[in-house]
């Protein structure tokens, strides 16, 4: 679906054609990691350990769920996880700002480090609508690039997916601009009265040039690239090479400065992706949106249809 001043219904290969010469389109490079373990508590239960990603001041960040998806919610501070290869995780503590037992700050203790040993014994975290256990490849983007040693996501920057090879080179022949972020995002599925945890990320500075360069539009692919974009945003809407944790919550209290346009996928409306939406595209263009996708079979979630939103006029402060 295209939602500007008008609602249209487009295949994908067709996105070129709704951007403009001139436009930027960003992307998000990050990584999808084999981030699910299979382990057993104490008292013999299986469990599958997620692990999230670092931890901002160190260790890791995991989640437990049960073999058939659910969550754990018994869990305590220093029970143990045992998991492959004779290894044991260890939880420590909970998580501030996730709801109660569902986050732990946890370590686990193996040679070479978490990104190898995932790779080694970890398998994608499968969404509780995939009925089978598909293999790495089908929750990696065209634009993920893995860093060695770097824990990448723990689950897909889903906005990508759709993108192939072909659609790119339409894209550059339309004379769109393509530029590259970084924002390794943690395990999804928030409840409803969480905000987005800090995640890691990185703007390089050839992509803050680009930005400050561009007349045209800038569009994101997913709430990621949004989420970096705007954390290394000055009030002017100047974008400057930045690194680290971002903690940005977008909503009415703090609106887009730099993202003109947005390529989303359809999830259900929670508060912080809803607002985040509202945030680049205003409420009234989101609301028509989410209405107009109810007369189409548009299938929602990480493997579903996308929605590219173009407000007409745009909400950003970015120098033109």
């Amino acid at each position: 679906m295209v939602a500007g001043e008008r609602i249209g219904h487009r295949r994908f290969r067709d996105l070129p054609a709704m951007l403009e010469p001139g436009d930027l389109l960003v992307v998000n490079t990050s990584d999808t990691e084999p981030a699910a373990l299979p382990g057993r508590r104490a008292d013999g239960r299986p469990v599958l350990l997620h692990v999230s990603g670092p931890g901002r001041g160190g260790g890791l960040v995991v989640e437990l769920r049960t073999p058939d998806g659910r969550r754990v919610t018994d869990a305590v501070a220093g029970e143990p996880v045992a998991l492959p290869a004779g290894v044991v995780a260890t939880l420590h503590a909970e998580v501030p700002g996730a709801a109660p037992g569902r986050l732990w700050r946890a370590t686990i203790p193996v040679e070479g480090g978490v990104a190898r040993y995932l790779a080694a014994a970890g398998r994608p975290i499968r969404y509780s609508y995939v009925r089978e256990q598909w293999p790495l490849a089908e929750y990696r983007t065209v634009f993920a690039t893995p860093v060695p040693g770097e824990l990448g996501s723990a689950e897909m920057p889903s906005a990508g997916r759709p993108f192939t090879p072909a659609v790119l080179d339409a894209l550059r022949a339309r004379g769109v601009a393509i530029a590259e972020i970084v924002l390794h995002t943690g395990v999804s599925s928030p409840e409803a009265d969480e905000v987005p945890l800090p995640e890691r990320y990185r703007v390089p500075e050839t992509t803050a040039a680009a930005v400050n360069a561009t007349r045209g539009r800038v569009v994101a692919v997913g709430t990621t690239v949004t989420r970096a974009l705007e954390t290394a945003a000055a009030p002017d809407g100047t974008v400057h090479p930045a690194q680290g944790w971002t903690d940005l919550v977008l909503g009415p209290d703090h609106p887009a400065r730099v993202v003109d346009g947005l390529v989303t996928g359809w999830h259900e409306p929670e508060a912080s992706h809803l607002l985040l939406l509202e945030a680049v595209a205003g409420a009234e263009l989101v609301g028509r949106a989410y209405a107009a996708s109810d007369e189409r079979p548009y299938q929602w979630h990480e493997f579903g249809d996308s929605c590219l939103l173009l407000p007409t006029r745009s909400v950003t402060r970015r120098a033109r």
